[in-house]
């Protein structure tokens, strides 16, 4: 039996979440399999966590058919990278690195393991496997918006986890990118580590859509949406003909009670727009290929990735709450233990 911290929604959340709506807590648990036949169930001790702004809608009382929400006043849960220290079943072993679902805690009973990922690749950081090799990028780019050379790319919230990646693969594929975000510093990047053409800070916008005729004068082929809301209305207007829109996220609408519609969908008809949401569950069939492409540019250092971490669960909270505010600056991650 061990005692360990767990991270705990203190109840459901209305509006901006606040760190108040969590609390660290010490629990026990053993560090062994419950005994039962046929127990595919395994124990990790989590080194890893992902902050991602779907958790902010598993905040909320009642959510979608699609969406389970986590229970108040019990451990909050999320992806993360983990080392096996007790297995159940066949496909594990004590010692495997393996990547997926886990509790918000430093360490997890995991009974449903089939969506478990051993890690076979440890010449890369662990914590690589919850941002630039989760394959939401290549699936959202090269899947969904079919991108080719010459393509004029804009990205929302481009200096975030996801949008740092797509604009690089832009650059790799001959396309002119633009991102959009938040400050001057994030601007910067984009411009100065992550090679994107252009960038702009979107808060210092008054009018959205005249502010993409600027960067797209003849128009955007790809919109790779983060974001929704006001965003997406005006870059339905710079559309070009046959553009595609991949939806990832609408990061603009989580702390809303009231979400914004869209007004400009008249633009998607006659300009034949093609837009299209995807989640990356679909697609784990192509999780190889997508190892076999990214990799080498990674060994290669041809990719620029940045990482936000906060150090110790306890600081877990903040990290989240600073994500769903903007304050974090590249992957948002916690570190729970080196190893």
């Amino acid at each position: 039996m061990v005692t360990h911290k767990q991270v705990v929604l203190r109840d459901y959340v209305s509006g901006f979440p606040m760190e108040e709506d969590m609390v660290v807590r010490k629990g026990e648990m053993k560090l062994e399999v419950p005994p039962g036949p046929g127990s595919k169930a395994v124990v990790v001790k989590n080194l890893y966590l992902s902050c991602d702004t779907y958790m902010r809608l598993l905040m909320n009382r009642s959510t979608t058919d699609l969406l389970t929400p986590y229970i108040a006043n019990s451990t909050i849960a999320g992806f993360g990278v983990a080392r096996i220290v007790d297995s159940g079943g066949p496909n594990f072993k004590v010692g495997d690195l393996v990547w997926g679902t886990t509790g918000w805690e430093e360490y997890s009973l995991i009974t449903k393991t089939e969506d478990l990922k051993k890690i076979e690749h440890t010449d890369v950081p662990l914590s690589y496997f919850l941002g630039i090799l989760g394959m939401i990028t290549y699936v959202g780019f090269y899947k969904v918006c079919s991108a080719k050379k010459g393509d004029t790319v804009f990205i929302s919230a481009a200096s975030g986890a996801i949008g740092q990646i797509v604009g690089q693969f832009a650059k790799l594929t001959g396309c002119y990118v633009v991102g959009g975000a938040g400050s001057k510093e994030k601007v910067d990047l984009l411009k100065n580590r992550f090679g994107f053409d252009d960038a702009f800070n979107y808060k210092e916008e008054r009018d959205l859509a005249a502010a993409l005729k600027r960067y797209f004068p003849e128009g955007i082929d790809i919109y790779y949406d983060n974001v929704g809301g006001k965003m997406l209305d005006a870059v339905l207007l710079n559309m070009r003909f046959q553009g595609r829109i991949t939806l990832c996220g609408m990061v603009s609408q989580n702390n809303s009670d009231s979400h914004e519609g869209v007004h400009n969908l008249m633009h998607a008809i006659y300009k034949r727009v093609r837009i299209e949401g995807f989640v990356v569950q679909d697609h784990c069939h192509e999780y190889p290929k997508f190892l076999e492409f990214l990799l080498p540019h990674i060994r290669e250092r041809k990719i620029v990735y940045v990482e936000d971490t906060a150090k110790g669960l306890e600081n877990g909270p903040s990290a989240l709450v600073a994500l769903l505010k903007g304050r974090n600056v590249g992957k948002q991650l916690v570190v729970v233990a080196r190893e």
